[in-house]
C-alpha cells in the first residue's frame, strides 16, 4: 500500500438504537467518537421479519401519507 494516502483507520463506538455499544474499527470521526444509529439491526424491519416499525423522524411519512391521501393508495 501506498503510504499517506490511505485514511486513518481506529476504534469507535456504534450506539444501537436499544443503547447497546459495540466497539468497531471505522474511518467516521477520530478515535474514540461515538456513531448513535437511528436503524439498527435490532429495529429495521429487513432483520426482524417485518414486526418492528420504522420511526418517523420529523413527520416525513406523516407529510407524505397527508399529500397523497385523496389519490385511494
Amino acid at each position: 500500500m501506498k503510504k499517506g494516502i490511505h485514511p486513518d483507520y481506529h476504534f469507535i463506538d456504534v450506539k444501537m438504537t436499544d443503547g447497546t455499544v459495540l466497539r468497531t474499527r471505522s474511518t467516521y470521526g477520530k478515535e474514540g467518537d461515538t456513531l448513535a444509529l437511528e436503524i439498527d439491526p435490532s429495529s429495521h424491519p429487513a432483520w426482524t421479519g417485518g414486526s418492528a416499525k420504522l420511526m418517523d423522524t420529523g413527520g416525513r411519512v406523516s407529510k407524505f401519507k397527508k399529500k397523497y391521501e385523496g389519490l385511494g393508495f
